[in-house]
């Protein structure tokens, strides 16, 4: 095998996880990487797989505000370092900085981001669903964690958490749209409670719980969520979730164990491509539910 050869595998076998703890493998086999800023090194750069960042960003990433007398020499350092763990054909030296040379499908933030845009573009067919449960995969925990980055705890993991949630919220959708709500519940409780003050979560709970006949515990959730709001944010809930309320009022307790065909006599609630129903079922019950109709 010539070297250009050799490279060019050791480079399509490496990956790189970034959803969680940092884990990289090359050839399959586990690659350890302790030291702290050849760690921020390697996320900051397979962050941005294919694409080069520049050697003021490096800097940035691994030292922050103390950058070093000659930082343009300390990230070269770093690099050579990096390259011997992971293999030197794996990052590129460019006219600004460096690049990891990496299919960007090698690296989970990027396949991340690519999956949840291909079901947006997917969105209302049968292949949504499967890629937005795929995207649900990566995520393994909190990103970067044990990556000491001030830089990439404020510059990305931001948008990534937000990118998830909405991926989330979009896969309970078609979850409700299914008819899967008892599925939903416990996800949904826990979720509400890392996020106490994301209301579109809370709106999906609520729903949920009274689709499943939960309507006194999803009342009390509205007010402990309505309390929080007004002495943390000084706010009301919004229109969607004191339309949820409304709602969830108008539906009243479902007894247990009864049977009956849900007969719709109430009302359709419009929301975001997301119609909140109520009414009532065989026997007088009353239900809630969450229909989303694509646009």
């Amino acid at each position: 095998m010539d070297g250009r050869m050799h490279q060019r595998t050791d480079r399509d076998q490496l990956s790189i996880a970034l959803l969680g703890p940092l884990e990289v493998r090359r050839g399959g086999v586990p690659v350890r990487i302790t030291a702290g800023r050849l760690r921020a090194l390697l996320a900051v750069l397979a962050v941005s797989a294919g694409e080069a960042v520049t050697v003021e960003r490096l800097a940035l990433a691994l030292w922050g505000d103390e950058l070093p007398g000659n930082a343009r020499r300390s990230v070269q350092t770093y690099v050579t370092r990096l390259r011997r763990a992971i293999g030197r054909a794996a990052i590129r030296t460019t006219p600004d900085g460096y690049l990891l040379d990496v299919d960007p499908g090698q690296v989970d933030v990027p396949r991340f981001r690519a999956l949840v845009a291909e079901a947006g573009r997917a969105r209302g067919t049968a292949a949504e669903r499967s890629l937005v449960e795929e995207a649900g995969r990566l995520w393994r925990g909190t990103p970067f964690e044990g990556v000491g980055s001030d830089w990439l705890r404020a510059a990305v993991t931001p948008a990534l958490q937000e990118l998830h949630l909405s991926a989330v919220e979009r896969r309970v959708d078609l979850g409700l749209a299914e008819g899967r709500h008892g599925e939903l519940v416990a996800e949904l409780l826990g979720l509400a409670a890392g996020h106490p003050l994301r209301e579109s979560l809370w709106g999906r709970l609520l729903v949920v719980l009274g689709a499943c006949g939960r309507q006194a515990e999803a009342l009390a959730l509205y007010e402990r969520l309505r309390r929080r709001l007004a002495d943390e944010l000084g706010t009301d809930p919004s229109p969607e979730l004191r339309r949820i309320h409304a709602s969830l009022l108008r539906a009243g307790p479902r007894p247990r164990g009864t049977a009956g065909v849900a007969v719709f006599t109430g009302v359709v609630e419009p929301r975001t491509e997301l119609f909140v129903v109520s009414g009532t079922a065989g026997e007088g019950r009353g239900f809630l539910a969450l229909v989303w109709s694509p646009v």
